[in-house]
C-alpha cells in the first residue's frame, strides 16, 4: 500500500471512531499519553476557590483477575473532568462496574452502570475540549484516559475510555484528562480477551465476559 492509500485509510478509520464514540451513549453529551510526558509532582495538588481539583492527581483502577491500571490525572488541563472522576471514584460509584466496550486498535471503555454504554451518573459535565471552547492540549495517544459522551458537547457523565492505540482524530472533541503511567499491559490483555466478543459498536454482548472494575482508588 503506497503512502497516499495509507493516509486515506487512516483518515477514514479516524472518522469512523469519532462517530462510533458519539453513538455509544444514549445521553446527548466514549483514549493515551500526553503529547508531552508529565512528571509526577510537577504541579501541586490543590483545591482553589472554584471548588475544583487542580494540579496532578493519581488513581488506581483495579480490574478483577487482571490487576491495576495506574493513571495520572491532570487537574490543571481538565479540572471539571478530574473533579467529577475523583468524586465518583471516592463515592464508590465505579465499584463493580465493568469495561463494557472494547475496540482493538482504538480503546477500552468503562464506568457505565448499565453495562451497555447507555448509562450515566446523576449529573453531566462541561466538555473540556477545544470544540467546546476549552483549551486542552492532551492528545489522544496510546494510554490517554478521556471521557465518553454522546452528541452534545456537555453530556459526559461517568463513562471513560483508555486508548489502546493512538486516536488523535479525537483531539479537540473529547475531554482527555490524564494518561496511564503503568498497566498498559492490562489494557492490552483486556483488549485481546474481549475484542472478539463484541457487537458492531464494540460492546461486549455477554455481560459475564465484561472485565469488572473492582474499585477506583484515588491516591492523591
Amino acid at each position: 500500500m503506497n503512502k497516499i492509500s495509507k493516509l486515506i485509510v487512516s483518515t477514514v478509520i479516524g472518522a469512523l471512531c469519532v462517530v462510533s464514540l458519539a453513538a455509544c451513549s444514549s445521553n446527548d453529551t466514549s483514549a493515551s499519553a500526553s503529547s508531552t510526558a508529565s512528571t509526577s509532582g510537577s504541579s501541586t495538588n490543590t483545591e482553589v476557590d472554584d471548588g475544583l481539583l487542580h494540579g496532578i492527581h493519581h488513581a488506581e483502577i483495579v480490574v478483577q483477575d487482571y490487576g491495576t491500571i495506574y493513571v495520572e490525572l491532570d487537574g490543571d488541563t481538565a479540572p471539571i473532568t478530574v473533579t467529577n472522576f475523583v468524586d465518583l471514584a471516592n463515592s464508590g460509584f465505579y465499584d463493580n462496574l465493568t469495561f463494557a466496550r472494547v475496540i482493538e486498535g482504538f480503546m477500552i471503555q468503562g464506568g457505565d452502570p448499565n453495562g451497555d454504554c447507555t448509562g450515566t451518573a446523576e449529573n453531566s459535565i462541561k466538555g473540556e475540549f477545544s470544540y467546546n471552547g476549552v483549551e486542552n492540549n492532551i492528545s489522544h495517544k496510546r494510554g490517554t484516559i478521556s471521557m465518553a459522551r454522546g452528541k452534545k458537547y456537555n453530556s459526559a457523565s461517568c463513562q471513560f475510555f483508555i486508548c489502546n492505540a493512538d486516536a488523535e482524530s479525537l483531539d479537540g472533541q473529547y475531554a482527555a484528562f490524564g494518561w496511564v503511567t503503568d498497566g498498559m499491559d492490562i489494557v492490552d490483555a483486556i483488549t485481546k480477551d474481549c475484542a472478539g466478543h463484541t457487537n458492531y459498536n464494540g460492546v461486549i454482548t455477554d455481560k459475564n465476559l465484561q472485565p469488572i472494575i473492582t474499585t477506583i482508588n484515588i491516591i492523591d
